[in-house]
């Protein structure tokens, strides 16, 4: 996929990692839609990259295609969607006031699973009136997992079994989008420096990040950004669902 050419949905693109990413198109020559929530500064970002915002409540699912669809719209077609929006709670399976509410299990199922599925296969919809490129490659879908879906810590059930749903669909989705030339990919994330976490001083910075290998800091927005061009770009990445850790494995807590 051409990044100098590409039309992308930015899912989360008001803040953070999808912010980053959404910058770095732009800024190759890509053309970026946001959708974010409503009191996000998600119109602020799209003005400053010369795209267009879309307000956007993710576990919203009808609404969430109607502005899925105001934004291939206002692109002229979707090539790439990179989607961020999700979210967890803490609460063990078993806690000090009983077992784990089930309407707050579910409510971090829809908001991260749910919510990735509905907005992935929408976009291959829009992606599916391509016309191929000489690859015979009509669009990529990047979804964000974490590594918590794979060593999640103590009072993650709920958030860990929804990211490991998105790396678990990942493979599958690329199979069931491959005859039409859809690639679909995962980043896996461990802590990133985004939202609540980038305001945490500097030495429970350190303590949180002592077991990855290297670097042993928090990741970078622009580091999310930079793999998820390299994704777009490269037809080879299909299917996997990718770390993005220095190494690191969560620790039970």
């Amino acid at each position: 996929m051409d990044i100098s050419t590409c039309r992308a949905i930015v899912v989360g693109g008001a803040s953070g990692m999808a912010k980053a990413t959404a910058e770095r198109i732009a800024e190759s020559g890509g053309r970026v839609a946001i959708l974010d929530r409503p009191a996000s500064a998600g119109a602020e970002v799209a003005a400053a990259l010369g795209g267009s915002f879309h307000p956007c409540d993710v576990t919203d699912f009808e609404g969430t295609e109607e502005a899925i669809a105001a934004a291939v719209a206002t692109l002229g077609g979707l090539d790439a969607g990179v989607n961020t929006a999700g979210g967890g709670i803490a609460a063990r399976t078993l806690g000090k006031q009983g077992p784990h509410p089930l309407d707050t299990f579910r409510s971090v199922i829809d908001l991260n699973l749910v919510a990735t599925f509905n907005i992935a296969r929408l976009q291959a919809w829009h992606m599916s009136t391509n016309e191929p490129n000489d690859d015979g490659e009509r669009g990529v879908i990047i979804n964000t997992a974490s590594i918590a879906a794979y060593e999640g810590q103590i009072g993650q059930v709920a958030y860990s079994a929804a990211k490991a749903g998105i790396a678990g669909m990942c493979l599958t989705m690329a199979r069931d989008l491959g005859s039409l030339g859809i690639r679909v990919n995962a980043i896996a994330p461990s802590l990133f420096s985004t939202g609540i976490t980038a305001g945490i001083p500097q030495e429970y910075s350190e303590v949180l990040t002592k077991d990855a290998a290297f670097p042993k800091r928090m990741g970078l927005p622009d580091e999310y950004a930079r793999l998820a061009v390299a994704i777009i770009e490269n037809p080879m990445l299909n299917g996997g669902t990718i770390r993005l850790d220095g190494g690191q494995r969560f620790a039970p807590k």
